[in-house]
């Protein structure tokens, strides 16, 4: 029986379509198709644009906003297949379609693609959360739930039957899980590998997280994120792959990958701010000399040493930002933090009022090149003369007259696909510098109150005070085993 999960889509949708209908993983496309829209990655995701942006009344394409996730756009369902079904790919493909339309009906759209790229079979399946008939689906544990349900029925139908309770099988380690052990490595080790290859590449952890999904990965959010990969019983919490990849850890590695330290400590500070950080570095610096502080790296593929401590490295890029823009109090940074949230959502508002220009001078064009190839022909079908009758009336509402307006309006839409990519462009900077700023903001309140560096010695303490506990207790437990074999054995 298989396991369905689902990924809500607040944005790249049309990246996550040109995902799951990748050639080299559907067997040139022949697994693949769709319901309501075209099987085509810019085909599907201008039609489900349309529907979307019809009933929700938002831009389908617009910038996430700079706070929050921004609404759920498509949702992406992954259905996975036990290996011991050996489901082969016609098979799970008709599962999907048949899945799909029992679930959501024959109005929804939605693109399906089966992916036999990896030991077992599995269905991808992207859903615009809006029908054609303005029905929104949700993403919820309870839907989640009921598509479960309705994912075993249909492939009960189909003579696949469920999967015995593991739980009351004995618990034997899946073979993915023993050749691991037997190679000498781990899915701890695994999972450590997959995001550190990811991490360069992604602007944030959700970014990164939707990433890691997409190569087969369950994740549990809550107020600790866990992980399991393809294969592996159990889910790990990212904290207990190691301090580099707790949460707060991957943020900052996300967020101050790119930003450079080379802070002198010795230079004059002419600000508050300025001196706090360095008095925090090098408090901070001296625990990480003297082993009174998490080892955190900020360079996974290099040992851990005091040049190479997260904790430092964040201070001291955070130390050279407030340097480089010449920030000198905290009330200052605040006014820049307030200025930069309103240039981005300002920044929002006009790419969305271009795209909408854009989207009308599109609908002019297509509708110009069918009106001017229809025009002089003869003997037109009647399909042929429906489409020029609408042409006719959307180029006569645009005002084209003649190939000349054609020709101006293909110039203006060059125009405004620069004018979109440098606004982007802008918005994307603008917005990164507000969570630098942003986390900057929130680093400073700690240090000022004393929070940081204290916060950083009791963590130590903890861990100190949880080893010693643990290597008590296994003491005990060996002396009672040891007693309990001497007792035993006759002399």
């Amino acid at each position: 029986m298989p396991y369905v999960k689902s990924i809500p889509l607040h944005a790249t949708i049309s990246r996550a379509i040109a995902y799951i209908l990748n050639p080299d993983k559907t067997e040139d496309l022949l697994y693949t198709t769709s319901l309501n829209c075209l099987t085509n990655a810019k085909g599907a995701y201008l039609a489900m644009k349309s529907v979307y942006e019809h009933y929700s009344g938002k831009k389908f394409n617009a910038p996430l906003p700079v706070e929050g996730k921004g609404s759920v756009k498509a949702i992406h369902y992954i259905q996975s297949f036990d290996p011991q079904d050996n489901v082969p790919p016609e098979l799970a493909h008709r599962i999907a379609k048949a899945f799909a339309r029992k679930a959501f009906g024959d109005k929804c759209q939605v693109v399906i693609a089966t992916h036999n790229d990896k030991q077992h079979t599995h269905n991808h399946i992207i859903i615009n959360c809006y029908s054609l008939t303005g029905q929104k689906f949700n993403d919820n544990q309870n839907t989640l739930k009921n598509l479960r349900e309705i994912s075993d029925r249909v492939c009960l139908a189909f003579g696949i039957q469920p999967i015995p309770d593991r739980e009351e099988q004995s618990r034997n380690i899946a073979y993915n899980e023993w050749e691991h052990r037997r190679r000498g490595t781990s899915w701890k080790e695994k999972i450590r590998i997959d995001i550190d290859r990811l991490i360069g590449k992604v602007k944030n952890i959700d970014e990164l997280l939707y990433e890691l999904e997409l190569q087969g990965y369950e994740i549990k959010r809550g107020k600790y994120i866990s992980l399991k990969a393809e294969g592996q019983q159990r889910f790990v919490r990212t904290k207990t792959l190691g301090e580099d990849y707790t949460v707060d850890s991957l943020i900052s590695r996300i967020l101050w990958r790119d930003v450079g330290a080379g802070v002198s400590l010795d230079d004059d500070a002419t600000a508050p701010i300025q001196e706090d950080y360095r008095c925090a570095i090098n408090d901070i610096s001296q625990l990480a000399r003297t082993g009174k502080k998490v080892q955190r790296r900020r360079d996974t593929s290099a040992p851990y040493s005091p040049d190479n401590d997260l904790d430092v490295y964040k201070l001291s890029a955070q130390l050279s930002i407030i340097n480089r823009d010449n920030i000198h109090s905290i009330g200052e940074l605040e006014g820049k933090i307030q200025c930069l949230k309103s240039e981005c959502e300002k920044a929002r508002q006009e790419i969305n009022q271009l795209i909408s220009k854009q989207e009308h001078l599109n609908t002019l064009l297509e509708q110009a090149n069918i009106y001017f190839s229809l025009a002089d022909k003869s003997d037109l079908s009647p399909a042929e003369q429906l489409k020029l009758t609408i042409a006719r009336t959307t180029v006569r509402n645009g005002n084209i007259q003649s190939h000349n307006d054609y020709d101006r309006l293909k110039s203006e839409q060059a125009e405004i696909d620069k004018k979109i990519a440098v606004f982007k462009n802008n918005f994307k900077n603008c917005e990164n510098v507000y969570r630098v700023y942003a986390d900057i903001a929130d680093t400073y309140y700690k240090i000022s109150e004393g929070d940081y560096v204290s916060k950083l010695i009791k963590e130590q303490r903890k861990r100190e005070s949880k080893h010693i506990n643990n290597t008590v207790h296994k003491n005990k437990i060996n002396q009672i085993t040891a007693y309990h074999y001497n007792f035993k054995t006759p002399h």
